[in-house]
């Protein structure tokens, strides 16, 4: 284990103790406990861990191409583990939320994968994936089915109507099996190259996902701890929402990321914990 404090108001020993104390686990889920079809060795054991102390694991994940009942079904069929929708905080159910608070009356244009689309309209959102008259705002979210028709549209709304642009998330890359692919940051940034337009982030690191959890769950920031594999969303989503963080090295990040080779903070994204993988947080946790 890694533990990171710059100001060293802790000993190692009282970091472990305050990791026993973690009853809410906030988990990344791609690059985290998981790649592709694949659950990493521990993620299993911890998760029947956390329910053994009368604890709750939600699942903060920035992948917004599936919704919370896809993620159950996902949960089920490819790990063996029982999960329930309410569990699965998305960027995609992130932006459902702002979309319904602000823009409930409005016409969005929405670039995003069938299930994101769906999911809007199921919601009594009114959403166009064409360039039409009278937007109101363009959403872009990570979307595994993009080809170059769904660029077109989107840079088109963008050159004829002033209206805002949100992005589900900022991640640049997601994991997968061989390495990664483009992530929704990266779409964006595609935009941003063609059009000027900046978007503005709303899935990880806003500290309201850390606050709906917080909600829901009942349980307290003391007792949390966000878990995750890439510090500008992860750990930063933890950061600003005022719990622990850990990173895992089994994802995006890497040790040099967060110290120099001398020893000193490499980030302004600091967490709390590092770990090698998930089994070494289980044990740490059980110490």
């Amino acid at each position: 284990m890694i533990t990171f404090d710059p100001k060293h108001r802790y000993s190692d020993a009282a970091k472990l103790a305050r990791l026993k104390n973690k009853k809410l686990f906030l988990f990344d889920i791609d690059g985290t406990i998981a790649v592709g079809d694949t659950l990493y060795e521990g993620s299993a054991d911890l998760i029947r861990y956390i329910n053994d102390i009368g604890g709750r694991a939600y699942y903060i994940t920035n992948n917004s191409t599936k919704s919370g009942l896809d993620y159950v079904k996902k949960f089920h069929d490819a790990f063996h583990l029982d999960s329930t929708e309410d569990q699965f905080i998305t960027s995609g159910y992130m932006t459902l939320r702002f979309l319904k608070e602000n823009y409930a009356e409005k016409k969005i244009f929405v670039l995003g994968t069938a299930s994101f689309v769906a999911e809007l309209r199921k919601n009594g959102l009114h959403v166009t994936e064409v360039c039409e008259k009278n937007i109101d705002c363009v959403v872009v979210a990570y979307d595994s089915e993009l080809n170059y028709g769904k660029l077109t549209e989107v840079c088109k709304v963008l050159f004829t109507q002033d209206v805002p642009f949100y992005g589900t998330n900022p991640d640049l890359r997601c994991p997968i099996d061989f390495g990664f692919i483009p992530d929704c940051g990266a779409i964006c940034d595609m935009i941003t190259a063609t059009t000027d337009k900046q978007p503005i982030y709303l899935g990880k690191p806003s500290k309201e996902v850390v606050n709906l959890c917080l909600d829901i769950s009942g349980f307290t920031p003391e007792e949390t701890l966000v878990v995750g594999d890439r510090l500008y969303t992860d750990i930063a989503c933890g950061i600003n929402g005022g719990v622990d963080t850990c990173v895992l090295f089994t994802g995006e990040a890497q040790k040099k990321d967060i110290l120099t080779p001398e020893g000193e903070p490499n980030t302004q994204y600091l967490p709390d914990y590092a770990f090698e993988n998930v089994q070494e947080l289980l044990d740490a946790c059980k110490e």
